[in-house]
């Protein structure tokens, strides 16, 4: 499986500079989204009457493609969303990697795809009430003798390139070393399909990925991949929004508000995740000490 080299495998540092090496990892993805430009509100949007919106099409169950056509949790919802809107919806298929800093800069309005909140992201962005939950989980291979943390010690461990999931692997790190173990060394790449073809053929020990699509690949490949312990604490699924438009973050929470009261919500989360979740916060969120309050990540 041809690699960017941009995404070669990176060694894990020492212990205790793991988050000084993670904010030297996500530089790259992050740079262009830590100066956003100014994205359209609301009011912009209705005077203009169209909604511009990125999506992804590597990120099942959230965002793909099949047959040419886009699917996934986030196509269901663009057409409830263009039912709902007094304004015409704009849709654009881009790469995960390049996706939020095309957000945060203005070039589109908001990014309807399955994008984890973290504290980065929340630094740029404000997020609509989370819809999916994102607890992070390791994919080993079937039949791997893999059953708790304390086997992912020094192990070779794939994650996507840009992602919250490599950002909180200090949590790992530190459930680690609570059983005398350490991170092993890390791969990076531009999009899941590859880590796991990597993992497939013996090139990668596990990967980390969030609870619905680790679930969703399993669930469709049984005989050859594997759930094994969750590698974090809570996590969100949401959607993210430019700081600079609260008011379009005022509406897409109603939008999100009405799927739930409807009941649709419930009807996707099943279709799409196996599951819904209804105890999922119905607030916006707009600060990192609000996300680790809901998700109880200081406690």
């Amino acid at each position: 499986m041809k690699r960017s080299s941009t995404y070669s495998p990176i060694a894990a540092p020492d212990t205790g500079s793991l988050r000084r090496w993670i904010t030297a990892a996500l530089a790259g993805s992050l740079m262009s989204v830590a100066l956003p430009g100014i994205a359209a509100d609301l009011e912009e949007i209705e005077r203009r009457g169209s909604m511009n919106v990125a999506t992804e099409d590597n990120y099942a169950p959230f965002n793909f493609i099949e047959n040419g056509d886009a699917r996934g949790f986030n196509a269901d919802v663009l057409e409830e969303l263009r039912e709902y809107a007094d304004f015409d919806i704009e849709q654009e298929i881009l790469p995960w990697t390049g996706l939020l800093a095309a957000v945060s800069t203005g070039q589109y309005d908001m990014a309807l795809t399955g994008a984890s909140v973290s504290d980065e992201r929340l630094r740029v962005f404000d997020y609509t009430p989370p819809y999916a939950s994102a607890q992070h989980f390791a994919i080993t291979r079937a039949g791997s003798e893999i059953d708790s943390v304390d086997d992912l010690g020094g192990l070779t461990l794939g994650v996507q390139a840009g992602s919250v999931l490599l950002s909180r692997l200090p949590e790992l790190e530190t459930m680690l070393s609570e059983e005398d173990g350490e991170l092993g060394e890390v791969v990076q790449y531009e999009s899941y399909p590859e880590a796991f073809a990597d993992l497939a053929n013996g090139r990668l020990d596990y990967v980390i990925d969030s609870a619905v699509p680790a679930n969703t690949l399993v669930a469709s490949r049984p005989d050859v991949f594997a759930r094994g312990p969750a590698v974090s604490g809570a996590g969100y699924v949401s959607w993210p929004i430019p700081k600079s438009s609260p008011a379009l973050l005022e509406y897409m929470t109603g939008f999100l508000a009405h799927l739930r009261d409807s009941g649709r919500l419930a009807e996707l989360q099943e279709k799409w995740f196996g599951e819904s979740f209804p105890d999922l916060p119905t607030e916006a969120l707009t600060s990192v000490e609000q996300f680790h309050e809901l998700a109880g990540l200081d406690d």
